[in-house]
């Protein structure tokens, strides 16, 4: 029996021993892929924690967050080969990444176009798995400083401040990533609740890319995207784009093109799923947002916050926001507005129609021909039109108000 009973405390001593190294080499490789200054050395980290204990919720975390990260990187990369230089105001969120410019960039056409869209779109798929596999009540602390954080844009192997999660972040909020004051101390301790954040957030650019392509936008693609990618050899190249000298982003010939693209926003469905994917992707990222609420109200600490809630107070160093109670019960409102819409629930009211609304679930379960044009006009919007509760203009305005108004963009570019 005594023989047994200290076979038995050995062999507990061996897993100990064991769990105890898994976790020195889990926070030895999360410490290296965050700090790490080369792709070479970030992808060492990532591989020793693929192969680390999957049960280790800290696991899946942190591979998530890094290919989250690597599909950025993936699509700035694709972008620099190809020359983008990003006016910033299309449509398109991700387009908005500071890519360095390509001097010699390499050409590009529509199906290629679509490829770097469709690869993006699988990073991001990859990423929300990995999260989703974290347990919701699981205890995460990961401490990164995202001024140090880097992705590789341009491909050459390193990882430079320029290139920066915190630059890739202000580029993609339109903000200014070098104000007089200097950079902010943008140090956060990532918790369970942030991690629900970030797998929102992929979905979210999911269902954006998934609705580009459920359609064909090749007339819009080879007319404009040469405000996008001048010397890529688009069609209109030659004819439309000016010498280098002339290639102000905000040049009158760009700003020309984004009306052209505007007015070629008339696009025929040929993949269905994806735009039905899209609403799904959108719905999912409601309720991710509401886990990331529930997660966040559940905290005690005020410990470098990501994103607080009213109990952790303070001018967010990320925003320059605070987070009230008033606010949060606006945003669950949002959230419920647009889950009622996407559900079909309750109806979009158009500015021109009277007595019916848009049913924006039919709008993606049953895609016509998206023309933006006339969708704002009123004729596109026709086969979604129905009887029902309306959710009007005044509706929105209530929830902008408890927003302060005009601070409502920035709370929802942040609580996602």
């Amino acid at each position: 029996m005594m023989l047994n009973m200290f076979r038995t405390l050995a062999i507990m001593a061996g897993f100990l021993a064991v769990a105890a190294t898994a976790r020195a080499d889990v926070s030895a490789d999360v410490s290296a892929l965050f700090d790490a200054r080369t792709v070479v050395d970030r992808d060492a980290a990532i591989d020793g924690l693929e192969n680390a204990d999957p049960k280790n919720p800290l696991v899946p975390y942190v591979l998530g967050t890094a290919a989250f990260t690597q599909a950025l990187e993936g699509l700035g990369q694709a972008l620099h080969r190809h020359g983008l230089e990003s006016p910033h105001s299309i449509a398109l969120p991700p387009m908005r990444l500071p890519v360095p410019i390509n001097a010699d960039p390499e050409p590009l056409n529509y199906e290629g176009f679509r490829t770097i869209l469709l690869n993006f779109r699988d990073g991001l798929e990859a990423a929300a798995a990995q999260l989703g596999m974290v347990p919701e009540d699981v205890e995460i602390g990961v401490v990164v400083d995202l001024a140090k954080l880097s992705i590789d844009l341009n491909g050459d192997g390193m990882l430079a401040a320029d290139e920066s999660v915190a630059a890739v972040m202000a580029a993609l909020s339109g903000a200014n990533p070098h104000s007089a004051a200097g950079p902010p101390d943008l140090t956060f301790r990532f918790d369970r609740a942030d991690g629900f954040w970030l797998q929102g957030y992929a979905n979210f650019l999911i269902a954006q890319v998934d609705f580009w392509l459920a359609h064909d936008f090749q007339t819009a693609f080879d007319s404009s995207f040469h405000m996008l990618f001048p010397r890529a050899g688009l069609p209109m190249q030659g004819v439309l784009v000016p010498p280098v000298d002339a290639t102000g982003l905000l040049s009158e010939w760009r700003i020309a093109d984004v009306v052209s693209f505007v007015h070629l926003v008339n696009w025929p469905v040929i993949e269905p799923e994806r735009r039905q994917t899209a609403r799904l992707k959108l719905l999912e990222m409601i309720r991710l947002s509401r886990l990331n609420w529930q997660a966040i109200r559940a905290e005690t600490d005020n410990d470098r916050e990501w994103l607080p809630g009213p109990q952790q107070p303070g001018i967010s160093k990320l925003t320059g926001l605070e987070v009230g109670e008033e606010q949060v019960v606006a945003w669950h409102d949002a959230l419920q507005i647009a889950e009622d819409l996407l559900e079909g629930r309750v109806l979009l009211s158009h500015w021109r129609i009277a007595g019916k609304g848009i049913n924006v679930k039919a709008f993606f379960e049953a895609p016509q021909t998206f023309d933006l044009v006339l969708a704002l006009t009123g004729p596109g919007v026709v086969p979604y039109l129905e009887n029902g509760t309306l959710i009007t203009s005044e509706t929105f305005g209530r929830v902008l108000q408890q927003f302060g108004g005009p601070a409502f963009l920035g709370y929802a570019l942040w609580f996602n």
